[in-house]
């Protein structure tokens, strides 16, 4: 039966959602950049090459998020001066997601994550997939948090579902997809990250 879209946690009312029939959800597709969280039984969704998707969550109460990130860290990072734009880079995506779910009712101490994606997609440039691998486990460990699985590194895309309210996680390999066209759109997205780095104004998505 389809369910309707019920509002969502505020700061998220730009996040795409649609109803899908074959799993029979509502999703959340979170683009590179982007991050959600929900209270609700619906999914969220990502597609990763290089990336990393942290979801995180508190499995007791029902909340949880997943975020998108391209690279580690931003260098020279003025944390007075925070914006949406920052969220590209792991280490204000990690921040933005921790706290928005513990602003929404989550307890820190129970606070589980899941990490995927940091594939080596862009054949050409350094293996930045496992520049992010190494970040997103530095950066669980360094908070003390509970790593509960992960798939992460090999040569291929990642399709990730994530239901918050349960913790649940779904990864299909994508090696059919074609690394090209996802070699492609991740050099273009870093190629904008260093435009933007001068340019805060322009829109990414």
């Amino acid at each position: 039966m389809k369910q309707s879209l019920k509002p969502v946690l505020p700061g998220f009312e730009h996040v795409k959602r649609f109803w899908d029939a074959g799993h029979q959800h509502v999703v959340a597709k979170v683009l590179p950049g982007e991050f959600y969280v929900s209270k609700h039984n619906e999914l969220i969704s990502t597609v990763l090459g290089s990336c990393i998707a942290a979801c995180v969550y508190d499995d007791r109460l029902g909340i949880g998020g997943m975020n998108h990130f391209m690279l580690p860290m931003e260098k020279g990072a003025d944390y007075s001066n925070a914006h949406s734009l920052n969220c590209r880079y792991g280490n204000w995506a990690m921040e933005f997601l921790i706290n928005e779910v513990l602003k929404n009712g989550a307890s820190r101490q129970n606070l589980k994550i899941k990490l995927f994606g940091g594939g080596k997609i862009i054949r050409s440039m350094t293996d930045i997939g496992l520049g992010n691998i190494r970040f997103a486990s530095a950066y669980v460990k360094e908070e003390g948090l509970e790593l509960v699985s992960h798939d992460v590194g090999g040569p291929w895309p990642r399709k990730v579902l994530f239901n918050p309210q349960t913790g649940k996680a779904q990864v299909k390999k994508l090696r059919d997809m074609h690394s090209d066209a996802l070699e492609k759109r991740e050099i273009r997205y870093l190629h904008d990250i260093e435009k933007q780095d001068s340019q805060t104004d322009i829109e990414l998505f």
